[in-house]
């Protein structure tokens, strides 16, 4: 069954640098669009980045130019690596994928931008 499970969670200051990690498993990781979204306290959750099989991305403009998605077909994983990270940034950070029409969610990793 496709699993997906984060890592890499925590709290940073205002400005500060943290890097996420995804580890997939359970399907033809290679073949498939991954993506990051979070969710705030009373928000929606909202994409924050995805990368397709052939390695295009796609970033909303809230945090283009800060994250950068990456993924390592050969270790299974996508990696999310957030810099100049800001108060708003705070929330859960989810990885997703969709595979054979079904959505798969990770359980989610906190990260928290304070001083």
């Amino acid at each position: 069954q496709v699993q997906l499970v984060e890592s890499g969670g925590g709290l940073v200051q205002p400005g500060g640098s943290l890097r996420l990690s995804c580890a997939a498993s359970g399907f033809s990781f290679r073949f498939y669009t991954m993506a990051w979204f979070r969710q705030a306290p009373g928000k929606q959750r909202e994409l924050v980045a995805e990368i397709t099989s052939g390695r295009g991305t796609n970033y909303p403009d809230s945090v283009k130019g800060r994250f950068t998605i990456s993924r390592d077909n050969a270790r299974n994983t996508v990696s999310l690596q957030m810099n100049s990270l800001k108060v708003e940034d705070t929330a859960v950070y989810y990885c997703k994928t969709s595979v054979r029409d079904s959505d798969y969610w990770g359980q989610g990793t906190q990260v928290t931008v304070s001083s």
